[in-house]
């Protein structure tokens, strides 16, 4: 029998960050904020998540931060949207 079994990413998730202003440009409301999570999967079907990995990117200077790079401000923004969500 054969088994094909190995990680994939989950679907992307994401999330303006009204309010919120670029570290580089300066810019307000042009950041967005992605999450995907990895799965491991068995005949493509997600079974156990690995871990997530997050990322923002600003829309007008196109800097991306990854999420050891977040200021407090935009860890703020992802909280309060979390909670929100819940």
């Amino acid at each position: 029998m054969i088994f094909f079994f190995g990680t994939r990413t989950g679907k992307k998730v994401t999330k303006q960050l009204v309010g919120v202003n670029c570290p580089h440009c300066h810019q307000t409301g042009s950041l967005t904020a992605i999450s995907q999570t990895n799965f491991i999967h068995l005949f493509w079907i997600p079974i156990i998540p690995i871990g997530t990995s997050q990322f923002a990117e600003c829309g007008h200077c196109k800097r991306g931060f990854y999420k050891e790079e977040f200021s407090q401000e935009m860890k703020k923004a992802l909280q309060d949207y979390k909670s929100a969500a819940s």
